[in-house]
């Protein structure tokens, strides 16, 4: 299958900035999508592929900072570049604190915004892959039963079977069947792949918490 190119959007409303730019990514293989505005950007649904956004900071209407808080909890695989003709420090940290990966100053050369954008870009492929982990493994995860669901978060909370059949009032041989198959359900190998699956998922019982403490007991005598 041909590789996806990345997108780099650029939101701009100086026309000679977004010709330029354009000019320059596209002669590095991306693709590019120029906006006037921030409310143009809002009303576009991007394509589920690596990106980035170079964003100016005074925009007509909705300005730079403002549109970063408008699309900071959806689009978090969405690197930001800030581009500025008039940046001060306050406004520099309180872009960066809101999770900016860079802030440059105009005039800047093709080389500076090339590595930003390059960098930008390699963080958004790792970010869209890490998502897309997290989706596979909670449709795994919905495929396991309720009693799979208990015994493995007491397992990744580090109780043997025979403590888990006691816990959930069940027989230790029970207990190795509904682990059996819970690990073949979430293509587990060993405990260590479930507990990094349960962290990355979050999983918790209301009894996961009394079961960490029985070990942690277990542990001090």
């Amino acid at each position: 299958m041909q590789e996806v190119l990345p997108i780099v959007f650029v939101v701009d409303d100086d026309v000679s900035v977004r010709e330029s730019l354009e000019l320059l990514l596209r002669n590095e293989g991306w693709q590019v999508e120029l906006f006037v505005s921030a409310s143009d950007f809002l009303a576009y649904d991007p394509p589920v592929v690596p990106n980035c956004l170079v964003l100016d900071v005074s925009l007509p209407g909705l300005n730079g900072l403002e549109l970063q808080r408008c699309i900071g909890s959806d689009r978090t695989e969405m690197p930001i570049i800030f581009i500025t003709g008039h940046g001060d420090i306050p406004m520099t940290v309180q872009a960066m604190k809101a999770g900016a990966i860079e802030f440059l100053q105009k005039p800047f050369s093709d080389e500076t915004m090339l590595n930003a954008i390059r960098g930008a870009l390699q963080r958004s492929k790792h970010l869209l892959s890490r998502k897309n982990e997290i989706r596979e493994l909670r449709s795994m995860y919905g495929q396991l039963t309720p009693r799979e669901r208990e015994v493995m978060a007491l397992v990744a909370a580090g109780l043997p079977n025979k403590q888990v059949g006691s816990e959930l009032g069940i027989s230790e041989i029970t207990v190795k069947a509904h682990r059996g198959s819970l690990m073949r359900k979430l293509n587990a190998s060993s405990v260590a792949d479930l507990v990094k699956i349960a962290t990355r998922l979050r999983v918790t019982t209301s009894r996961t918490l009394d079961a960490r403490a029985v070990v942690s007991e277990s542990h001090r005598s």
